[in-house]
């Protein structure tokens, strides 16, 4: 008898298949490989089961005990770009093509309309090399959400609002922690900038997507390390410049100079006493 898990993987994959099968034009051979690519994935993924299923099923090993209490994994992060593109017709290019090797799994274009570009369950090339917290590959555990923006422009009302719509739905599909709602700055500081200051984190976070900070009325105590605090959120400070920057551009917007002011420090020890 096939393994359950496989027999998951084979209706989801055999969904996604007839999805695409029965779409039209324009992107028909962008589909075609991606057809291609699924029955790749799940060839592989019966080649790595198959041991699997000789050792644990017919011939267990000594102090192997197979658990029956599993499912597919499920995504723990959102990462949140801009594309820096012009329209949403340039980025779908952009995914349809195989020599760029980049991906998302959701664009929102400016008029509000969602686009999903890949399965949650599978993993897009959104993140890049980057971390978060202990984390060091968010593709694997996280969805990519891009944005039409061409990184300088302010995010219009009806693609704020469609994104609201689209995360309060991963949200509680997947029961994604309002922590781990973040951006692409936030994992690759060194290399992104994206989404630009214009994006309303604030707005986000009073919706539980994402942390904020309180009315800074605390004083910073005698002692307090900024820098560990960073750490904390998440932050890779092996390039403390780099960190700072991403951190203000999430937070503080206005200012994204490499350096900690006072404020913002009154913002680092809110969020780390409110959250940590």
């Amino acid at each position: 008898m096939m393994n359950p898990y496989i027999q998951k993987i084979t209706r989801a994959l055999g969904i996604l298949l007839l999805i695409t099968g029965c779409a039209r034009e324009p992107y028909s051979f962008s589909k075609k490989i991606y057809r291609k690519q699924l029955k790749a994935e799940y060839k592989q993924l019966k080649r790595m089961e198959a041991p699997v299923l000789e050792d644990s099923l017919l011939v267990l090993p000594s102090g192997f005990i197979p658990t029956t209490n599993f499912n597919l994994r499920k995504p723990n992060f959102v990462v949140i770009h801009h594309t820096a593109q012009n329209s949403c017709d340039q980025t779908y290019r952009t995914f349809t093509l195989q020599r760029t090797q980049v991906s998302a799994h959701y664009v929102i274009c400016k008029d509000g309309t969602v686009t999903q570009m890949l399965s949650d369950y599978l993993r897009a090339w959104h993140g890049g090399a980057g971390k978060w917290g202990n984390v060091t590959d968010l593709n694997s555990v996280s969805i990519g959400i891009e944005l039409d923006n061409n990184g300088y422009e302010p995010f219009s009302h009806l693609q704020v609002n469609s994104l609201l719509v689209l995360l309060d739905s991963l949200k509680t599909k997947y029961r994604i922690p309002a922590a781990n709602f973040i951006g692409h700055a936030d994992i690759a500081p060194t290399r992104k900038q994206d989404p630009n200051a214009h994006f309303p984190w604030k707005t986000l976070a009073k919706n539980g997507f994402g942390l904020w900070y309180d009315d800074l009325q605390d004083t910073v105590p005698d002692g307090f390390d900024p820098m560990n605090a960073l750490r904390l959120i998440g932050y890779d400070t092996s390039h403390p410049e780099a960190a700072i920057k991403a951190f203000k551009l999430h937070f503080v917007q206005r200012d994204t100079s490499p350096q900690l002011t006072a404020y913002d420090k009154r913002i680092l020890f809110n969020l780390v006493k409110k959250f940590f």
